[in-house]
């Protein structure tokens, strides 16, 4: 099994990540923290891809990515009900927020950030284009995003005020070093005190010697 974008369950207790057997299509799993056999949530033979927990783990927002055109959709774990959040067509890569309000999503065409709120049942668009890994603040008051900016490409770490939209510039990153960009590209998160997390690349490897006793 191939196993990609894991996440904590808000109590710790689980994890859910994109999990894909030989021939077969990304569908979503979750496993206890401490192992054992993962359960398929949602069987399909579409690629469901980047799953993310409700603020009180009982259900997961999740999306499509071989298929342009589909929504997000959320499921209840408790009931297996699966809904598509209105007017989210075209968006991807969904973050819930730690109250439960809000749903931060880009749009596919431009990389936008876009955000949902239960409360009025629509989206808005926070930031224009090129935001990448969004991920809200532990105390739910920003949303904390990388932008790459043309023409000369360089990263820096913005986040969303929730409360009056407003961006704020957290960190430049253009002295940095070279990002890794792997696979999928160069990866932002925050860590628990919400300090960017970002790979580096500093043209270095690691070498370790491994002592043995011999018998």
């Amino acid at each position: 099994m191939q196993a990609f974008l894991p996440r904590w369950s808000p109590d710790g207790s689980e994890i859910v990540f994109s999990a894909k057997l030989p021939d077969a299509f990304w569908n979503i799993d979750v496993i206890s923290s401490e192992g054992g056999t993962p359960e398929r949530i949602l069987p399909s033979e579409h690629n469901q891809m980047d799953a993310n927990w409700s603020p009180d783990g009982n259900s997961l927002v999740f999306g499509i990515n071989d298929d342009l055109s589909a929504p997000i959709y959320t499921i209840d774990l408790r009931t297996k009900r699966v809904s598509a959040l209105p007017g989210s067509t075209g968006l991807f890569s969904s973050r819930w927020s730690p109250d439960g309000r809000f749903i931060a999503a880009f749009q596919n065409n431009s990389i936008a950030l876009l955000i949902f709120d239960f409360t009025t049942r629509e989206w808005t668009k926070a930031f224009p284009s090129q935001a990448f890994y969004e991920t809200f603040s532990h105390d739910g008051k920003y949303v904390y995003f990388m932008n790459v900016p043309a023409p000369d490409y360089k990263p820096r770490v913005l986040r969303l005020r929730l409360s009056d939209r407003k961006i704020e510039e957290v960190v430049d990153l253009k002295k940095a070093g070279h990002l890794l960009r792997g696979r999928l590209g160069a990866w932002f998160g925050i860590a628990p005190d919400d300090s960017p997390l970002v790979t580096r690349d500093i043209s270095t490897q690691e070498i370790y010697a491994l002592d043995m006793d011999w018998p």
